[in-house]
C-alpha cells in the first residue's frame, strides 16, 4: 500500500502501462505467430509465399515499432527479425536439382 499520494499516483500510472504493455507485446507475439504459421502453410498449399512476405513486411513493423517504444530490446528485435527473415527465405529459394551436387 502506498503510503503518500505521489506514490498512489505512481501506482494507477504502473497499472495502466502495465496493462497497456501487456496488450502491445500480446500483439507483437500474435503477429509473430502469424508469419510462422504462413510460413508452415506454404508448403502444404494452403497460402503462398507472398502471403508469407506480407506477414513478414507487418512483422517487422510490430517489431521495430516495438523496439522503439522499449517495449523489447532492440537486440530482440534484430534477432526475432533475422529468424523470420531467414525463415521465409527458406521458402523462396530455389530447389536445388537432384542431380546437382550442393557444396
Amino acid at each position: 500500500m502506498p503510503n503518500t499520494g505521489s506514490a498512489t499516483r505512481a501506482l494507477r500510472k504502473d497499472e495502466r502501462r502495465r496493462v497497456r504493455n501487456k496488450q502491445q507485446r500480446s500483439a507483437l507475439r500474435t503477429t509473430i505467430k502469424k508469419v510462422r504459421a504462413s510460413a508452415a502453410a506454404v508448403p502444404t498449399g494452403e497460402k503462398s509465399v507472398d502471403d508469407a512476405k506480407s506477414a513478414l513486411l507487418v512483422a517487422v513493423k510490430k517489431l521495430d515499432q516495438s523496439a522503439a517504444k522499449h517495449l523489447i530490446h532492440r537486440n530482440k528485435a534484430a534477432r526475432d527479425k533475422s529468424r523470420l527473415t531467414k525463415l521465409i527465405n527458406k521458402l523462396s529459394a530455389p530447389k536445388p536439382t537432384e542431380g546437382a551436387v550442393a557444396t
